[in-house]
């Protein structure tokens, strides 16, 4: 008994430095690559920010001129506390990067970011990340097709209200072959952005050192597409 006492006891003592090292080898590695993330995923956005505001538009960092944007922002959907990126040109805000978040995609959330010009008209929009089916709404992606493109120029008044839709539901924007739920999260979700832009516009497009952070209504929480008509059964993606 006493033998086999003594051999649980080094059994358990073995077990628990396991234990230890493999907590400490996983703490280190997380570390030691905590700071390359950081940097990839830094090196991500400022790709995105490029792609959606012309370079002629700004000669700021825009990765480093930003405003914060609190989680129960109205209508942007964000599930936590984010920024917004300016634009600027001789320290002039030329245009506004803005995240948005479409919940209601096929897969789960779309997060969006949406490039607006001073005169309302969009510079560009780009999916950061989704789960979307694979060859049909993954086509947000412009690696995957131009739709995304489509939103370029667009404004509130460009289509009017009605025509912020896929062409199913009566609006201007194609949908996918096979796929009506991606497209129209997105159109919906990029509407909402701009209705966020116009709203808070002279906070936005201050003059250079008066641009103030948009304020969070707490009693409106952040929401997906909530005019959006339900999906069609057995709708993909």
């Amino acid at each position: 008994m006493n033998l086999l006492g003594q051999s649980i006891t080094r059994n358990s003592l073995l077990l628990g430095l396991f234990a230890l090292v493999t907590a400490t080898v996983v703490a280190g590695t997380w570390q030691l690559t905590r700071d390359e993330i950081a940097e990839q995923k830094r090196r991500a956005e400022e790709r995105a920010l490029l792609e959606v505001v012309p370079s002629d538009l700004h000669d700021n960092r825009m990765l480093e001129d930003t405003l914060p944007l609190p989680a129960a922002t109205p209508g942007l959907g964000l599930r936590q506390d984010r920024q917004l990126w300016l634009a600027r040109r001789e320290g002039k805000t030329t245009a506004v990067v803005v995240p948005v978040v479409a919940r209601d995609g096929y897969s789960g959330d779309i997060e969006l970011i949406v490039g607006v010009r001073a005169d309302g008209r969009i510079s560009g929009v780009r999916a950061l990340s989704h789960r979307e089916t694979p060859g049909l709404g993954d086509k947000v992606d412009p690696g995957k097709s131009d739709w995304i493109h489509s939103f370029r120029g667009r404004s509130l008044g460009n289509p009017p209200a009605e025509g912020w839709a896929v062409r199913k539901d009566g609006g201007v924007f194609d949908q996918f072959t096979g796929a009506t739920i991606t497209p129209r999260a997105v159109v919906a979700a990029t509407h909402r952005a701009l209705v966020f832009v116009q709203e808070n516009r002279d906070r936005l497009f201050a003059k250079p050192g008066g641009a103030t952070p948009p304020e969070a209504s707490p009693a409106q929480a952040p929401t997906g597409n909530s005019t959006s008509p339900p999906a069609e059964p057995g709708a993909r993606s």
